[in-house]
């Protein structure tokens, strides 16, 4: 019996080598990051594992209130952009590109696009591959059940998965982050 608990005595010991291992390693491969990018990465790495989708992961998502119809979020969305000087550049009314090719009824979904083009044209100056985040999208869209939800995608790891970014255009960026959020969050209960 004692042979077994030495032997589990070991396993759990080499356990917490690895684990401390593998923590230094993880700490100096993102040495030059942000110093919050490691808090980001964790967020990211446990809703992975909790909703086994990396898509879920990585977006924000909030439930409309039950009470409030597409249009009212809408024109909710877009007073709250307004207010933030986020232009609304575009809207793409998917659920009705889908009924017309399927010939049938689909469930609401629209993608609004808003933005702030001069903090987008700083985004870009500083690596174009912020591109691929802009303009800013927010979709409205009906779940299988009928509920109605706001998602965007997590600006987080834009923000602050890499090197950082230069002071000011981070200010920038989580003033964007913010308005988005504000945008849906007053979206989602129809708040002027």
């Amino acid at each position: 019996m004692g042979f077994i608990k030495n032997i589990f005595a070991l396993i759990g010991f080499l356990a917490v080598i690895a684990i401390a291992g593998a923590y230094v390693k993880f700490n100096k491969s993102i040495d030059g990051f942000d110093p919050d990018a490691g808090g980001v990465f964790a967020e990211f790495a446990g809703s992975l594992m909790e909703t086994q989708s990396a898509a879920e992961a990585s977006i924000w998502k909030v439930q409309v209130n039950e009470d409030l119809s597409p249009e009212e979020v809408e024109e909710t969305m877009k007073f709250v952009a307004n207010e933030h000087n986020m232009s609304n550049v575009g809207e793409l009314p998917l659920s009705k590109d889908i009924e017309a090719k399927m010939g049938g009824s689909y469930r609401f979904v629209k993608i609004y696009l808003f933005c702030n083009s001069l903090t987008a044209a700083k985004m870009l100056d500083y690596s174009d591959a912020y591109s691929a985040y802009l303009p800013c999208r927010i979709t409205l869209i009906e779940d299988k059940t009928g509920k109605l939800w706001l998602t965007t995608l997590n600006m987080d790891m834009m923000i602050y998965g890499g090197t950082p970014l230069p002071p000011d255009l981070k200010e920038e960026a989580i003033k964007v982050k913010e308005y988005i959020l504000d945008i849906m969050n007053r979206g989602a209960t129809g708040e002027f």
